[in-house]
Order: C-alpha cells, then sequence, then structure tokens
C-alpha cells in the first residue's frame, strides 16, 4: 500500500478547463496536497494529441468550453487504440450533466464550485483505482507471456519424451480426453482389441484374435478407468501354435491447471527379448 500510495502523488495528470482561475485553485490544491506530474491546458482540442503523448494517469475534464465540449473530448479520447481506459474525472456545475457524462464513458464527476475535500478525495479514489488498473494490466501481460513461454517448453518436453519413448518401446499410442486415439505406432489396436478406420485402413481382423481375452479386458478396464499401471502382462497365441507375452505401461495425462487431457501407453515384446 505504501507503493501505490507513493505512486499516486507521481500519477500524471491533466487539467482541462477554459477558466484560468479554476486551473490555478486546482493546480495549488494539488500541489499542497503532494502531487508532482500536474500540468493543464485551456484548449480542449489539444486533449487527445497530449494524452496519446503523456499517458495521463487522470484527466479533470471541464464540460462546458466553447469550441469544444467535454463530450466532444471524450469521444476523442476513445478513439485511442493503446488504452480503452477512459481516465476521465469531469468538472461540472450543472447536475444533469453528471448522469451523461458518466454515460460517455467518465469514471466520476466533481461538482461546482469546488468542496476542496471531495476534490482530494475523489481524485485520490480515482488514481487509486487507475494505478491498480495498470498494474493488473501488466500482470496479465507478464502472466500471459509466461504462459506462452512455459508451453513451449512443455510442448517441447513431450516431444522428447514422445520420441524416446517410442526408440525404446515397440508400441506406443496416444488418446484424447474423449478416448479417441490420436497417435499410434506398433499394432497396439489389437493389443487392445479396438479397431479403428482411421488407423487400420484395409487390414483385416485377424490381427484381433488369439489375444487372452481375460487379460485384454482388465486392460481395457483400466484404461477405460484412467488408472496408471506397469508392466502389465499380455500374451496371445499365433495361428501356428506359437506364443507371445507382452508388458504393457500407461498413464493417464494432465495438463498444467491438472485436467485430464488424453492417455498414453507402451508396449514391449518380452518374446522377442529372450
Amino acid at each position: 500500500m505504501l507503493t501505490i500510495a507513493a505512486d499516486i502523488l507521481k500519477a500524471r495528470i491533466l487539467i482541462v478547463d477554459d477558466q484560468e482561475v479554476n486551473i490555478i485553485l486546482l493546480e495549488q490544491l494539488l500541489g499542497e496536497a503532494g502531487y508532482t506530474c500536474v500540468s493543464s491546458t485551456v484548449n480542449p482540442q489539444k486533449v487527445c494529441a497530449l494524452h496519446r503523448k503523456n499517458h495521463y494517469d487522470l484527466i479533470l475534464l471541464d464540460l462546458q468550453m466553447p469550441g469544444m465540449d467535454g463530450f466532444q473530448v471524450m469521444e476523442g479520447l476513445k478513439t485511442d487504440d493503446a488504452d480503452s481506459y477512459l481516465p476521465v474525472v469531469v468538472l461540472t456545475a450543472q447536475p444533469g450533466h453528471k448522469l451523461r457524462a458518466l454515460q460517455t464513458g467518465a469514471k466520476d464527476f466533481i461538482s461546482k464550485p469546488f468542496d476542496l475535500v471531495e476534490v482530494r478525495t475523489r481524485i485520490h479514489n480515482m488514481l487509486e483505482v487507475r494505478l491498480l488498473h495498470k498494474r493488473l494490466q501488466n500482470y496479465n501481460v507478464v502472466l500471459e507471456q509466461t504462459v506462452l513461454e512455459r508451453t513451449a517448453e512443455l510442448r517441447e518436453s513431450e516431444a522428447r519424451y514422445r520420441s524416446l519413448t517410442e526408440l525404446a518401446s515397440d508400441w506406443y499410442w496416444e488418446q484424447d480426453e474423449a478416448g479417441n486415439f490420436t497417435k499410434v505406432s506398433g499394432p497396439v489396436l489389437e493389443m487392445l482389441g479396438i479397431r479403428v478406420d482411421a488407423f487400420v485402413g484395409e487390414s483385416s481382423d485377424d490381427g484381433t484374435k488369439g489375444w487372452n481375452e481375460a487379460d485384454r479386458k482388465i486392460l481395457q478396464a483400466r484404461i477405460a478407468a484412467r488408472e496408471p499401471f506397469l508392466d502389465f502382462v499380455l500374451s496371445r497365441v499365433n495361428a501356428d501354435g506359437s506364443q507371445q507375452s507382452f508388458h504393457v505401461s500407461g498413464e493417464p495425462m494432465f495438463n498444467r491447471s491438472c485436467r485430464f487431457i488424453g492417455y498414453r501407453g507402451i508396449g514391449v515384446e518380452l518374446t522377442a527379448k529372450k
């Protein structure tokens, strides 16, 4: 809070009023309160250009000025694509203008003639909200950049893991959160007893025969329940009577928000390793 209080006194403030006496009064008030970056203009047509150049934290804007009134100034400020926040507090002696000013985009209003305590309080409160808003914007920018960097690192790590896993195993597969196969290498679908046209193409379903159905159902159930398992032994008897056995391992996948995003697994043929 001490940092916020110090930053408030360093906030950039622009006073816009065609009456010099009002400008002098507000400059004196703000100076006595400790504000150090206060400027002013009696020309409302310069406000937009000044704001684009100086990025004010607060604009104290008179509504009734010759040539260009405060409502027109606010419409002009809205065209600044670099900042959608309109840091305007209007100065008005017309009670009927307050609601219209708020509807136009002003964040608050100060009534004329000035109540000095009210003026100091409204300016302080407005700047506190403004600076917190800017901090939140900056924090969001840093957070978004951090997320992008971490996501890139995660994808790179996943790619390395997948490459190493595929090299170290006979099979590799991944499923999305809906159970759809997104990556398959080796006879995974035969092992699981699942046929997916996008992966099996024109091949026959002879490969799905000979597996130990009891073990395969246990394996399917664990995958469906999103349970991790390690070195599950699965076997089959081939058409020539020979037998094969396999080690199968799998685990659910989660993102950084701990949301389930799919399943992946590997298989190694034990028979071939003997």
